[in-house]
């Protein structure tokens, strides 16, 4: 049975918790509150995978949740900030598209091989995932703080399409040689 109790998992489902208010936040225009539930929730995803390595508490379960609540963080600040009018819609698409592509391309390849589901990222996904929370803190601080970027923000913005389509293509790549069978 998974353990919940351990240390790691409980800051991965805190952080899958603290989604919906985050949302409800940024809805709410609430945004100096929401930057800092966003920062909280950004170092948050550091400190469950350090304190997973450095007690060797990792588990199958956390695997799943700690992606879980960073794909349910990034998407629905995403979403909302575009809805919001503070990020561009096509770049919320691009970000929106490689999410459902991963998660569709593992299950799809679960459901087609005798391969168990595997969840461990691509390097460049890391980097992808750190431009994301990167671009999405330089959103909320612009807008709660009234921050001057210095023009960090339409950079960060090419990055992470960059990042983004990148990672897509290589999850696609790893998921057509997974499927493919020697004959």
């Amino acid at each position: 049975m998974p353990r919940l109790t351990n240390l790691p998992n409980i800051i991965s489902i805190a952080r899958l918790l603290l989604v919906p208010l985050a949302v409800w936040l940024i809805v709410s225009g609430l945004y100096p509150a929401a930057f800092w539930l966003f920062m909280i929730a950004g170092v948050s995803d550091a400190v469950d995978g350090f304190f997973a390595r450095l007690f060797d508490a990792q588990t199958p379960l956390g695997s799943y949740i700690d992606p879980l609540a960073d794909k349910m963080l990034l998407v629905g600040v995403y979403v909302t900030l575009g809805f919001q009018g503070l990020l561009p819609d096509w770049l919320v698409i691009l970000v929106v598209f490689r999410d459902l592509l991963i998660i569709g391309g593992a299950l799809l390849l679960y459901a087609m091989s005798d391969q168990s589901l595997s969840m461990a990222p691509l390097w460049v996904s890391k980097i992808n995932t750190v431009a994301q929370l990167a671009l999405a803190a330089i959103v909320l601080a612009r807008a709660a703080l009234f921050f001057d970027d210095g023009g960090a923000l339409e950079i960060m913005i090419y990055l992470v399409a960059a990042t983004t389509f990148v990672s897509g293509m290589g999850y696609l790549g790893r998921w057509i040689r997974g499927m493919a069978v020697d004959v």
